[in-house]
């Protein structure tokens, strides 16, 4: 087990996790259906993860970075990977009873987080745009021989919705996909173009502001889509007459510049949507400002800011949110292998790994640090409001002090990084106190590098952990 989390506690009267938010019809199941475990990108899951006590892990090479990783209502698990070849996307079925590779798809290859954000519908259907600018629903069948195939059920071109800002060029692509509670599929692209594709198949968009950028995954909740750009963060929704349209706009401290440990300069969150009501009253994402990044706090309906309060000295992930609760790690310093292309120089150009994670609830007053520990966390964490335990791996260097190294790399996601002599742990930690319940390694390296990646809990207390190399299937012992 590692070192002991360094806490500090508000005096709180700690309240139970969830509800979750609502169940979409258009999706799979609550809690493995997408990255971020549901359509309003949560983090957290109405099952219990594996448990503080003892784990198998068994990790399974597939010469892929594999950051996606779901679980549909038929039990197979499915991947999203960027292979380290050609960088291009590929689709993986998975075998449920151990987790080995059943079936293939290569995609066209894209921008980058085009290899990323997907979601599996209400058929168990994995929904992506790839390269070519396509809507895809990939299916999966078995033959009669016993072998199983992925392939592509429909196939919806959105290219001028896309790329109609663009004088006619290839300028745009789409970066991430997420349905609403009529059946729409939302989009964002890296250039900061977002709209819809209706179910009839027809496509349309919006720019959201010349000279934003988009760098994470969309959500979307009843009242609507949000995206947040490196300046702002918007509420979209659909017009009287069928077109999207901004609800409301609150730009945001992004900073100087981008901080180590981030892949662009702005936020580095996902927006969440939480609420001790209905599950989506609330809005959080995180600032880019400078020393400390703010957890920022917004009313659904009407953009109001709710708080602001400092968190963590920066982070590029999306704020777990269940109840009156929000829980953000720290990422400030971690070693990524590459970085988009117009991610920019950071400042400093690179620095230790800080780690932290802190805890902050909703009042009536504003917004409360209820814990703060020092937990080093290399993944996006997941709660499970089932148990109350979150869950994430963390990461620890060998050498003398303790730290990571930093690193400079750019040669391709899922290539090597510094910090050869990292360690990779599973750890549980408690919701309600901030503290380690146990750190266990499982034999990950720097080699299979979990680069903040999403682990998806699946049921039947199995954790899937998805690395620079391939992914774990985590069990208990």
């Amino acid at each position: 087990m590692g070192a002991a989390a360094v806490l500090t506690i508000a005096a709180s009267t700690a309240s139970a996790f969830g509800p979750v938010p609502p169940a979409n019809p258009y999706l799979g199941p609550a809690g493995t259906a997408t990255m971020h475990g549901d359509a309003e990108a949560s983090d957290t899951t109405p099952l219990p993860g594996v448990g503080a006590g003892g784990v198998d892990a068994d990790f399974h090479e597939e010469g892929a970075a594999c950051p996606t990783i779901l679980q549909g209502a038929d039990g197979f698990p499915q991947a999203l990977c960027t292979k380290i070849t050609d960088r291009a996307p590929e689709v993986l079925l998975l075998d449920p009873g151990n987790g080995e590779t059943l079936a293939r798809l290569d995609l066209t290859k894209g921008s980058l987080l085009g290899g990323v954000y997907a979601y599996l519908d209400n058929h168990d259907r994995m929904v992506t745009v790839d390269g070519s600018g396509s809507l895809l629903r990939i299916g999966h069948q078995r033959g009669s021989d016993g072998t199983w195939s992925l392939s592509i059920a429909s196939k919806t071109d959105v290219t001028q919705a896309v790329t109609g800002h663009c004088g006619g060029g290839a300028c745009d692509a789409v970066s991430s996909v997420s349905p609403d509670y009529q059946g729409r599929v939302w989009f964002a692209t890296d250039s900061a173009a977002a709209g819809f594709v209706n179910t009839d198949g027809t496509a349309h968009s919006i720019v959201l502001a010349p000279g934003e950028n988009v760098a994470n995954s969309i959500a979307t909740a009843p009242r609507g889509m949000a995206v947040a750009t490196d300046h702002a963060l918007y509420l979209l929704n659909a017009d009287a007459d069928g077109n999207p349209q901004i609800v409301w706009r609150q730009a945001y401290d992004r900073g100087p510049a981008r901080k180590p440990g981030q892949l662009s300069w702005g936020t580095g969150a996902t927006p969440t949507f939480f609420g001790p009501g209905n599950g989506t009253e609330y809005l959080a994402i995180t600032d880019n400002a400078a020393t400390k990044e703010n957890l920022l706090v917004f009313d659904t309906a009407t953009g109001r800011q709710v708080c602001s309060v400092p968190a963590i000295d920066g982070t590029e992930n999306s704020p777990i949110g269940s109840g009156n609760s929000v829980f953000v790690a720290g990422t400030y310093g971690y070693p990524y292998p590459a970085l988009p292309p117009d991610a920019g120089t950071s400042q400093p150009a690179s620095a230790p790994i800080s780690g932290g994670m802190t805890r902050i609830d909703v009042t009536d007053s504003g917004c409360t640090v209820i814990w703060t520990n020092t937990v080093p966390s290399s993944a996006v964490p997941r709660l499970s409001v089932a148990d109350g335990k979150i869950y994430t791996f963390t990461r620890h260097s060998l050498l003398a002090g303790g730290s990571s190294s930093p690193g400079s790399g750019s040669s391709g996601l899922g290539s090597g990084s510094a910090g050869v002599t990292d360690n990779y742990s599973f750890a549980v930690i408690d919701a309600d106190t901030g503290k380690v319940d146990t750190e266990q390694s499982i034999g990950a390296t720097t080699v299979d590098d979990t680069l903040e990646m999403v682990g998806t809990i699946a049921p039947g207390r199995i954790q899937y952990q998805g690395t620079t190399t391939g992914l774990f299937r985590i069990t208990p012992h």
